[in-house]
């Protein structure tokens, strides 16, 4: 009998012991953090994201993926306010950025040349070859389902970017930019400035 107790007390003392233990553990362990917002790059904004840079929060109303032959590259339409910029973005040996505005004071025929004086800088091409695309929000760009590119390089990081839409030609103009310079929160994925 005095053996039955002594187990029975034994047993009860394990089994405090380990409801002890484990109720210690979950105490220490911390909270769950809420769950953030998806992170964004520059590969894979969404319509209603924010792009900020130098100050401005342009909002992401739409995306164009190019491809030519497999290799894909994305122009992301810009807006802050009345203003809007194309976001140019691949990747190749290193991420490329570009941020672009649509220059109507160049008249262009449907074959560029291969060097083009805008404002005093002369632009080289560099590249040129035809893309087929897929879009996605609103689009100030033609309906087209390829368009032949002309890409050029100036001074300082400058660019100039020629399209033709099946004979609508559209020019744009910027600078090569620091992927680092921008910072993206994620939105809604819904048009702002529809």
């Amino acid at each position: 009998m005095f053996l039955i107790f002594l187990i029975l007390i034994v047993v009860i003392v394990v089994l405090a012991v380990i409801l002890l233990t484990q109720q210690g553990q979950s105490a220490s362990v911390p909270a769950k953090p809420p769950s953030s917002p998806a992170e964004r790059t520059l590969f894979d904004l969404q319509l209603g994201d924010i792009v900020q840079h130098e100050g401005t929060d342009w909002v992401v109303e739409g995306q164009l993926t190019y491809d030519e032959a497999g290799f894909q590259w994305y122009e992301y339409l810009l807006q802050d306010g009345d203003r809007r910029r194309w976001l140019a973005v691949e990747e190749d040996d290193w991420v490329d950025v570009q941020l672009l505005e649509p220059l109507t004071s160049l008249d262009i025929s449907a074959n560029p040349p291969q060097e083009l004086t805008v404002n005093d800088r002369v632009y080289r091409l560099v590249g040129s070859g035809t893309a087929r695309m897929t879009r996605k929000g609103r689009l100030d760009r033609p309906n087209a389902e390829t368009c032949r590119f002309y890409d050029y390089d100036g001074p300082d990081n400058k660019v100039l970017s020629v399209e033709d839409w099946n004979g609508d030609i559209e020019v744009s103009v910027g600078d090569r930019i620091n992927p680092q310079s921008l910072t993206i929160l994620p939105g809604d994925g819904q048009s702002v400035y529809r």
